[in-house]
């Protein structure tokens, strides 16, 4: 359904190294880096949706968005609960520990976090 996703980024060098942490466990590998143009991509597979991480194009402060979130898609409860460790030893802030959330389905099981920049990033297993 999704092409990509892209937050702004006021620290490149900072993003790059969160992200390349919390998607470890899911995953999701960069496969480009252009700091010329100011932008890091992540993908799962070839052809699957991208994320990126890039420096605003109009070139004012990046900000993040007031009720923007990018979930992401765990395969297993471990990886939500590595990814999100990852999150919080490479400046991440809690925004909700792993855990199930019922009030989604009796399986779902989430974690939140935001990223150095302040964007809201969650990852989520639905299943045992």
């Amino acid at each position: 359904m999704f092409s990509h996703m892209t937050v702004g980024a006021n620290d490149l060098t900072m993003m790059g190294a969160f992200y390349d942490a919390f998607f470890a466990p899911l995953g999701i590998t960069r496969f480009m880096t252009d700091d010329e143009s100011g932008i890091i991509g992540w993908r799962r597979d070839t052809a699957g949706s991208r994320f990126f991480v890039t420096i605003p194009f109009d070139r004012q402060p990046a900000r993040p968005g007031n009720g923007t979130m990018c979930a992401f898609e765990g395969g297993s409860r471990d990886a939500v609960d590595r990814a999100y460790q990852a999150a919080l030893a490479c400046g991440g802030t809690d925004s909700g520990a792993p855990g199930l959330r019922p009030h989604y389905s009796p399986t779902y099981y989430g974690a939140y976090v935001r990223d150095p920049e302040g964007n809201k990033v969650h990852v989520v297993h639905r299943g045992a």
